[in-house]
């Protein structure tokens, strides 16, 4: 086939697959007419005008960075001279990459130190006079475990929440101290004795606060049920165990000298105390959200909880009035907003105050307790809501959850003083262990 003949073949071929592609852009079109339209719900394909495109939304920069290295503690240096292949000599040899292997180092055994103390006649006073030994900032009193295995044993009892025979195995099998379960309970019982100052501190500090945050909770000594109330501030954290659930123990933990705004739940033993008061906000309209899923269909219940909710809200977005006025000035507005919408809720629970709705148990709790709900807008440093207490009694539910309770009275005023100086180290920002050994190595025999 000559070269004319081939190209005249091949060009019948292109005549041929045009006729084929003109019949099959022919038939699309029929097709494309004959297609229905979509559905009214099936919304349209819009293309967007290049240009505006929206742009990502960047990460905050202390997300847009690389893993933080460690600084070493030791540094291994791998040199290389020759080839690993051919084994020619290197040139221009520097550092390629470093690595990290980050590893704890073998458990140490306890070190066991022996004071040998020695002794001499004196024939002037006619006495025997010993060498002096002071070892009041390493170990408590006569005992024999020091501050250190102290503030360990209380920071795994306390913050890491280990049971007894937990924290026994535990320094057995990593350190190879042998002790029983009696012994740590009485080293943790004379670690009380020497946090005494500090709980008084504390308590006087709840005392003197302008603003506390009190709750209470179950606890079992000795298989019978008690309660462990607790009373809280940002930076103070105080527990103790009574058996008794009633306003008595209110009245002793606070003293008379308590002056602050008391912020709780709707308990009544905190009734009892006289001045400032500010209701949890979270609780009521918890109970204002059960009773609104309790009465779906009841359109006065929902009607009135959304208002409540609304009205919540409106107080919490209170900027306060004008910085730049004297100050007895802006506490007179903080008052008047105060006493505006105390009238606002008010009006909403009026109605069902005496009715038979399902209404009239939140409304009567309103009206009773009406002057205690909006404390926090005359008071900008007193919180809506009792969240505080509740985190506070967080870690002591968790405790009661893996031991039970304690058994004994002693033990039940070991666990608070613990409770009480650990949690307040932790709130302030403190290493609980360190602030321990610190406490321990202060005292004196």
């Amino acid at each position: 086939m000559t070269a004319e003949e081939r190209i005249e073949q091949l060009e019948e071929q292109v005549r041929a697959l045009q006729e084929q592609l003109a019949a099959a852009h022919k038939r699309i079109e029929e097709l494309e007419k004959r297609k229905p339209s979509p559905p009214a719900f099936v919304k349209a394909n819009v293309t967007k005008p290049p240009g505006q495109k929206k742009a990502r939304k960047k990460r905050a920069a202390q997300f847009n960075q690389a893993r933080r290295r460690e600084p070493p503690t030791r540094s291994v240096e791998h040199h290389i001279s020759t080839c690993t292949q051919c084994g020619s000599r290197l040139g221009g040899v520097s550092v390629a990459r470093r690595r990290q292997v980050i590893e704890v180092p073998p458990p140490p055994p306890v070190e066991v130190t022996e004071h040998v103390v020695y002794h001499g006649w004196c024939s002037q006073c006619g006495k025997w006079r010993e060498a002096p030994l002071d070892v009041s900032a390493q170990v408590m009193g006569q005992g024999r475990l020091g501050v250190r295995i102290t503030s360990m044993i209380a920071y795994l009892r306390t913050v890491m929440r280990l049971p007894v025979r937990q924290i026994q195995a535990y320094l057995a099998t990593l350190h190879d101290l042998k002790i029983s379960t009696g012994q740590i309970v009485a080293l943790l019982h004379r670690l009380t004795e020497q946090l005494e100052p500090t709980l008084a501190a504390l308590k006087a500090r709840i005392r003197g606060s302008p603003a506390v945050q009190a709750d209470e909770t179950g606890w079992r000594e000795d298989g019978t049920n008690g309660y462990i109330w607790s009373v809280s501030t940002p930076t103070v954290r105080y527990y103790e165990y009574h058996h008794s659930r009633g306003h008595e123990v209110v009245e002793a933990l606070l003293g008379p000298e308590f002056s602050g705004v008391l912020g709780s739940d709707f308990y009544a033993a905190y009734n009892c105390y006289e001045g400032l008061h500010q209701r949890c906000w979270v609780h009521f309209l918890r109970d204002g959200h059960d009773l609104s899923e309790q009465y779906p269909d009841d359109a006065a219940v929902q009607k009135w909880f959304t208002a409540i909710k609304a009205l919540y809200e409106k107080a919490c977005a209170y900027a306060g009035p004008d910085p730049a006025l004297p100050l007895a000035r802006q506490q007179a507005a903080r008052r008047q907003q105060q006493q505006i919408l105390e009238q606002e809720l008010w009006q909403l629970c009026a109605p069902y105050v005496q009715s038979s709705s399902p209404l009239q148990t939140l409304c009567k709790r309103v009206q009773r307790f009406l002057p205690e709900l909006f404390v926090f807008l005359a008071r900008p440093e007193v919180p809506a809501d009792n969240n505080l207490a509740e985190r506070t009694m967080r870690p002591v539910v968790i405790a009661r959850k893996i031991s039970g309770g304690s058994r004994s009275p002693s033990g039940s005023q070991t666990r608070m003083a613990l409770f009480s100086c650990f949690g307040t180290w932790a709130a302030q920002g403190l290493n609980p262990f360190f602030q321990c050994l610190a406490v321990l190595g202060q005292h004196t025999p």
